[in-house]
């Protein structure tokens, strides 16, 4: 007989092994009914299966294997079960979808087979009063309205403002002895243009830092559980959105008050007002504080991407950097065409340059490049004249750069629809009122018109190849159909002008044995960041 005190130990035992065994079969059950559930959601009046796939567990489905898996969740899933597959995330059933006539048919059938819907999370922080969240009549109302902020006119206009700011950023960059991450950095870049460009706000250097604190702590909670409870993501969103429409209330009055008395429209904001009154649509408050907040969003978070991007691609291919180099040398925008040095390498005309600079800030009535600085910022050393539309549009290859860092690098790895009506994608049936999210980035890395996908290569956008034009939908970086990015132009603009005042004024090195890894959730960004070197090219 076993001794009483090995009796109880294997009598614990027992109970314990039999306490786990039912504690996995009731999870393996809880699964299999979750299963079950989505599975009996399928339009029965088509003989189509639903895409194959895994729903996950119950209630965050596959959530927590999308943010943590990132870019590999979607590429291990397209390469296991085909273009078309489903899952669960941010609590809503998703089928996700690759490939250009995949693409076509979701693009063109806005309001028809699909509308836009994105993630709950998301509706609830930015608002009922957004453009994205807007649909039908509405949503085209709104791009009325919008299509004035974002007019050729109007991107004239914020250029020579949207330059300055850039000069200023990269000045900074260029002074720091250590190293910058660049992410970091580029994220300031991009909300000081649109707080300083599209909005015309004119704050102090205290308050853009916090309020730029408010807003990456409320596109960290962007995409989260539509769980609204304390500490959760989403309360944690809403109250970042709270803090920042209070901001935004009395400096909008204050603008409102001065936009009766002005009739020269100079910013995003002042066109938006004027448009809307040509609509015979007034803006209330609140619409204009989540306009504001969505203005921010749209030109912040996927053009720090694309800009962080941007740097990595010019790091990776300095023979990218010698071509954009030299068409920039051919249209007098680079340091060796604004600068005459003597056999010692001196500057020799720094007079000249600072006379050119007063001029230019006159004329721009609000110039904080090259000028003596009080502010105890560093003075940008810039020779980069002011840029026009027309200067930007002739520099084919920086162009072509440009296109080709937003296809092998897109900020953003899809857009959210949800299906109207039951209709087809590869031979799988797509319930109505499931979410359907196409991919950008699986597409543009599969498409067949582009050669070898895999390689960095802007020449695949030159005119002697033009890869792009065979395919509309294989090339997508900003959407396509009616629900197309309203500000592309825009951040295209920013692009380019980045990339002018860098490879035209500036060096830099990598300040870490490797390129850092990407992750692509919630956008494309380095993991631990990019950390770089920034010098000018011929320091005054």
């Amino acid at each position: 007989m076993l001794p009483l005190a090995q009796f109880g130990v294997l009598s614990a035992l027992a109970t314990a092994l039999t306490s786990v065994l039912s504690a996995v079969l009731l999870l393996a059950l809880t699964r299999q009914l979750w299963s079950l559930r989505w599975s009996l959601t399928r339009d029965k009046e088509s003989s189509l299966p639903l895409p194959k796939g895994s729903m996950g567990w119950p209630l965050v489905g596959e959530t927590f294997h999308w943010l943590f898996q990132g870019s590999n969740f979607h590429i291990s899933r397209r390469e296991r079960l085909g273009n078309v597959f489903k899952t669960h995330l941010l609590g809503k059933p998703v089928i996700r979808v690759t490939g250009a006539e995949n693409i076509r048919k979701i693009l063109l059938g806005e309001h028809s087979l699909v509308c836009t819907q994105w993630p709950q999370s998301t509706r609830i922080i930015l608002g009922p009063n957004t453009l994205v969240n807007s649909i039908g009549d509405l949503h085209k109302k709104k791009r009325k309205i919008l299509a004035k902020v974002f007019s050729r006119g109007a991107l004239e206009s914020y250029l020579p403002r949207l330059q300055d700011v850039i000069k200023s950023e990269i000045a900074k960059w260029c002074s720091v002895p250590g190293a910058i991450d660049v992410y970091s950095a580029a994220r300031s870049l991009t909300f000081r243009i649109a707080v300083r460009v599209l909005l015309g706000l004119q704050l102090e250097e205290e308050r853009i830092v916090y309020l730029a604190q408010i807003f990456e702590q409320l596109m960290n909670n962007l995409f989260s559980l539509p769980i609204d409870a304390p500490l959760s993501g989403l309360r944690k969103g809403i109250k970042a959105r709270e803090i920042l429409h209070a901001n935004m209330e009395k400096i909008i009055e204050e603008k409102m008050e001065r936009q009766q008395a002005e009739e020269d429209y100079h910013d995003a904001f002042d066109y938006m007002l004027s448009s809307s009154k040509e609509h015979g649509h007034q803006l209330s408050l609140q619409e204009l504080k989540e306009t504001a907040v969505e203005l921010i969003f749209a030109a912040h978070s996927t053009t720090a991407s694309a800009s962080t991007s941007l740097i990595l691609q010019l790091l990776r291919h300095p023979a990218v950097v010698e071509r954009a180099r030299v068409e920039l040398e051919a249209e007098g925008l680079s340091s060796e065409a604004h600068s005459s040095r003597s056999p010692s390498g001196v500057t020799v005309e720094k007079e000249e340059a600072a006379a050119d600079t007063e001029t230019t800030c006159l004329l721009n009535g609000d110039c904080q490049s090259r000028q003596n600085r009080s502010d105890g910022f560093p003075h940008s050393q810039s020779h980069i004249p002011y840029l026009s539309l027309d200067k930007l549009s002739q520099l084919r290859y920086v162009d072509c750069v440009v296109k080709e860092v937003l296809r092998f690098l897109p900020p953003v790895s899809g857009g959210y629809r949800t299906a109207l009506q039951t209709f087809e994608l590869d031979g799988y049936q797509i319930p109505k009122g499931w979410s359907v999210m196409y991919s950008i980035r699986d597409t543009h890395e599969t498409a067949a018109v582009f050669q070898s996908p895999e390689l960095f290569d802007p020449d695949r956008f030159g005119p002697d190849r033009e890869e792009s034009r065979s395919a509309r939908f294989s090339y997508v970086p900003f959407g396509g159909g009616v629900r197309s990015c309203v500000g592309k132009e825009l951040a295209q603009i920013i692009l380019k002008t980045l990339t002018v005042e860098l490879i035209g004024t500036c060096k830099w090195t990598l300040a870490t044995e490797n390129f850092p890894k990407m992750q692509t959730v919630p956008i494309v960004h380095p993991v631990n960041g990019l950390h770089v070197h920034f010098t000018y090219n011929y320091p005054l």
